[in-house]
């Protein structure tokens, strides 16, 4: 006779939790799904509105480098100017001094008229050049 047979019949099955205990545990998870349906109903589950996340309004936000101040990581959210072309815009003021104007950022290899003006918006303006001083 194996030890398993021997012992099936002689002790009750121990459960984690009471017989007491797993009513309280499932009369509570009862009221919470209870509770979530209601909160669906409450905010236009019946009558099809979304709920009230989905009806706040979309958020904009608008931003502007300095073209002489910023870091690479800071051009490459521009639209089209990925972080190669962000480090050359870095890397060309570094060895050919700050930009004068935002057309000067053509001399940049990838930049051409149609990616500054896309990226026009998101460029700070800078001051004419003899209104800064050193210039």
């Amino acid at each position: 006779m194996s030890h398993r047979k021997a012992n099936s019949g002689s002790s009750p099955r121990r459960t984690l939790l009471k017989r007491m205990d797993q009513a309280v545990v499932a009369t509570l998870g009862l009221a919470a799904l209870v509770a979530v349906g209601v909160y669906c109903l409450v905010h236009g589950g019946i009558s099809g509105r979304l709920i009230e996340i989905d009806r706040s309004s979309p958020q904009t936000t608008s931003f502007q480098i300095d073209i002489n101040q910023a870091d690479w990581p800071e051009f490459s959210v521009l639209p089209e100017i990925g972080e190669t072309l962000a480090r050359r815009i870095v890397e060309s003021r570094a060895v050919e001094g700050p930009f004068a104007d935002l057309e000067q950022l053509r001399r940049v290899r990838g930049i051409g008229p149609k990616t500054l003006e896309r990226i026009k918006p998101y460029l700070r303006p800078l001051p004419p050049s003899g209104t800064v001083a050193g210039q």
